[in-house]
């Protein structure tokens, strides 16, 4: 199937969240969810290049948008990385989550400790930077699956595994 893209593992990126923040829409009929995204890091896969290993700096947030049936969540995320070696990286990610009872149990506080399954959440994902050595991620495409890590009294840990899209 060679007109199929393949995929290269790139690298993790774990985000810790706090509760949403919630915002009524008119327009919409559903509530806007603003997910603070209270700190974060990326770590390269052995051999992807560039290899990007860092943190995430300032205050990011998350805008979700719950689809009207309510089984779905629309995201849209924006933050900053702080590489290991001093460079600054703007990370912008959409996507689509698959509100599963587990996932609606964390988001409401009810859960016990659980990590939910790889599937319900997909990810595409942008840089801008104006760091030579990172430019080439601002020319691919990125795309990731992610699972929610959740232990009660803690604070959210989303885990994307993120890869390149190649010929």
């Amino acid at each position: 199937m060679s007109e199929f893209p393949n995929l290269e593992p790139a690298f993790t990126i774990l985000v810790t969240i706090n509760p949403p923040i919630t915002v009524d829409s008119a327009s919409r009929q559903t509530k806007l969810m603003v997910v603070p995204m209270v700190a974060g890091a990326v770590t390269s896969e052995a051999g992807f290049s560039p290899s990007v290993s860092g943190k995430f700096i300032g205050m990011g947030n998350d805008y979700i948008h719950a689809d009207p049936d309510g089984k779905h969540l629309r995201l849209d995320a924006h933050s900053v990385i702080e590489t290991d070696d001093g460079a600054t990286i703007y990370l912008n990610y959409t996507g689509v989550l698959n509100v599963t009872s587990e996932l609606a149990a964390i988001f409401a506080g009810e859960s016990e400790s659980t990590i939910t399954p790889w599937g319900d959440a997909f990810i595409h994902l942008t840089f801008e930077t104006g760091e030579e050595k990172y430019q080439s991620l601002e020319n691919s495409v990125f795309v990731a699956s992610g699972r929610f890590r959740y232990e009660k009294g803690s604070s959210t840990i989303v885990e994307y595994k993120v890869s390149r899209v190649k010929e």
